[in-house]
């Protein structure tokens, strides 16, 4: 007999919330490839040669450009040296679409109660993962072609990622098995204080590229009507430079913590100085850059972002105890410096070979460099933090002292007051004799 309080789920039970999410993940890859298809193939209309390259081309153009925001390069075949170059910068903000349709197919899956709801994310994963085989399939051939073996790399790991932190939110958040000597107060401190730092880091990223956007405005948009005299290609210039904005922001990250970034093999731009620029196409982010010099008080001034990002890291690293502040400072410094340097390595990538095949900056620098601002600042301050809001604390009255009664309320005082002054009327009794009642009588 069946157990009507046996809650595994049967086996068709099972095959529907597999196939729902293996349909999830279908669904997801084919959203995002049709919302860039529709994109390339607006502006391949509006263009002034409709005819180059047909509709077959924009839509190869279309899936390349989707697989690129995946992290997978391309190899550019038709080149003047005659040499496949590879192009694998890859636009972040173009990852903002499909990650959050896997985010929503994630969320999903975890909407039923049980196991079969983490275990969906494997069936979603394969499901977007087949819509990227197709897609690499249909970009195998042409002028630009996709890297086989980076997509199967980079598809599966990025559905997994999307999905599974969709999931881990539609469950509430769900707390994550920890060691046994880690607790779980520290951990939580930590990730705030590592979180602090890589804001205020990307921050000033940011606020350094628009500060050199604004700077050198003239030479960012007369870039523009060097690579097209069209709308259409002023337009496509436009959408691709605000794609970049999210790698600017890493580069500007990078700039101020020091090591800064190549744009060509041999090349730095840091505030230390720039020097070894290649010959670069006009494009409006490039004509942002400094040119090229020593250092100067104005560019070492800089380095006030990472010092900020080390007193973040203090302020949210204070706790019960010293030992365990400095603890959770060093722990979020080695953190932040993890991060910034995944951050700097999907930021960066070759756009094409030979000079320009080092583009952006290096990823262990960046870390390094991270860890190191965020571990010396933080690392001093957030003890002297903890003593400086411990300071004003009340001292333990010392050992012997006589403590005075605290103050009473006026109420109670009156009311004492007014029971005294009965007393004092009451009238006397002689010497000698007991009043009524009186229990020596």
């Amino acid at each position: 007999m069946t157990d009507r309080n046996d809650r595994t789920p049967s086996l068709p039970s099972l095959t529907e919330r597999a196939s729902s999410a293996l349909a999830g993940g279908v669904a997801a890859a084919g959203l995002g490839l049709g919302a860039t298809a529709v994109l390339v193939l607006f502006l391949w209309i509006i263009s002034p040669y409709p005819d180059s390259g047909g509709i077959q081309g924009a839509l190869h153009v279309a899936a390349d450009v989707w697989l690129l925001a995946h992290g997978t390069g391309l190899v550019r075949m038709e080149t003047l040296g005659g040499v496949p170059a590879p192009a694998g910068l890859t636009p972040l903000l173009l990852a903002a679409l499909p990650a959050w349709l896997l985010y929503r197919a994630g969320a999903d899956s975890a909407a039923d109660e049980g196991e079969v709801g983490w275990a969906a994310l494997g069936w979603l994963a394969g499901g977007y993962t087949a819509v990227g085989g197709c897609a690499v399939l249909y970009t195998s051939y042409g002028p630009v072609r996709s890297d086989a073996l980076g997509a199967l790399l980079h598809l599966p790991v990025f559905a997994l990622l999307a999905a599974a932190t969709g999931a881990w939110f539609e469950r509430g958040r769900p707390p994550i098995p920890l060691p046994g000597a880690v607790s779980r107060e520290g951990a939580v401190r930590t990730l705030r204080a590592a979180a602090a730092g890589l804001a205020v880091l990307l921050g000033g990223g940011a606020l350094l590229t628009a500060v050199s956007l604004v700077w050198h405005a003239g030479a960012s948009a007369g870039a523009f009507g060097e690579l097209s005299d069209s709308v259409t290609g002023k337009f496509a210039v436009l959408l691709l430079s605000v794609a970049l904005v999210p790698n600017a922001t890493v580069w500007g990250a990078a700039y101020a913590l020091g090591p800064g970034f190549t744009i060509g093999a041999g090349s730095v731009v840091a505030p230390a100085g720039a020097s070894g620029y290649p010959v670069l196409p006009d494009f409006p982010l490039l004509a942002a850059l400094p040119g090229p010099n020593g250092g100067t008080p104005v560019t070492w001034a800089v380095l006030v972002i990472p010092a900020g990002a080390g007193l973040a890291v203090a302020h949210f690293a204070v706790g019960r105890t010293s030992r365990g502040t400095a603890a959770v400072a060093a722990c979020a410094a080695g953190l932040c410096g993890m991060v910034a340097a995944g951050l700097a390595a999907v930021a960066t990538g070759p756009l094409g070979d030979g000079t320009l095949a080092d583009f952006g900056p290096s990823a262990w620098k960046t870390g390094v460099a991270a860890c190191a601002w965020t571990l010396v600042v933080g690392l001093p301050v957030a003890p002297a933090l903890r003593w400086w809001r411990l300071r004003d604390a009340e001292p333990a009255a010392p050992t012997g002292a006589v403590e005075l009664p605290a103050e009473q309320p006026a109420g109670l005082l009156q009311r004492e007051e007014s029971e005294t002054d009965a007393l004092m009327d009451f009238p006397s009794v002689p010497p000698g004799r007991h009043r009524a009642g009186d229990p020596a009588e």
